[in-house]
């Protein structure tokens, strides 16, 4: 069963993470993971230069070595990098070592200061690590648009019904993603609601 809001005990487990900013104000966080991609990325930033947002933009290590012009662009906008790890390792099945040793490799091309577990999946002994270098960003409300399965009206829909003010939404920068289909949709959705877009004190 997958649930738009992470698992509830993993505030517990992670309690420097952020998963959603501390506000009464209607505000939410656009964030994108998995990229950058020559045909997924240009086309998130024209659309978040439409609407005058600024995001933060998960990478993968792999993706921004092979594409720095990508990453750069992206820095140029206004928006922020993280680091996504090198190789989208999946932290539940992986040694600590291994799995640090990955996310540092990531550092040089996406950040030396944010990161986002791949999967979402961070055990214990990986978050220890990591906290001492990286702060921690999860989120608040994914709606899965990494499924095509899915289809954009479900995601559309999950957003529609759980975003709330201070909400870190998690998307995916890859061509396959079904944000291309109602990322628009949603923006002028969410700002009809009188949302705003932000980026969080870091």
């Amino acid at each position: 069963m997958r649930l738009p809001r992470p698992w509830f005990p993993a505030k517990w487990f992670f309690p420097e993470a952020l998963f959603r900013i501390k506000t009464d104000d209607r505000l939410l966080c656009l964030t994108f993971d998995d990229g950058p991609d020559p045909a997924s990325t240009p086309g998130i930033i024209d659309m978040l230069e439409k609407y005058d947002i600024r995001a933060i933009f998960f990478c993968n290590g792999r993706s921004a070595e092979n594409y720095p012009g990508l990453t750069d662009l992206i820095r140029s906008r206004g928006h922020i990098t993280g680091n996504h790890g090198y190789s989208h390792l999946n932290g539940w099945t992986t040694p600590a070592t291994i799995y640090c040793d990955d996310v540092n490799r990531a550092a040089p091309f996406s950040s030396t200061t944010l990161f986002r577990p791949p999967y979402g999946r961070l055990k214990f002994s990986q978050y220890t690590t990591i906290k001492k270098s990286y702060r921690i960003i999860m989120w608040d409300v994914m709606p899965y648009d990494y499924d095509k399965h899915s289809g954009s009206e479900k995601a559309l829909s999950i957003l529609r019904k759980k975003i709330r003010p201070g909400s870190i939404i998690a998307l995916h920068d890859k061509p396959e993603s079904t944000l291309h289909g109602f990322l628009e949709e949603f923006i002028r959705y969410a700002m009809e609601k009188n949302f705003r877009f932000c980026l969080p004190d870091l």
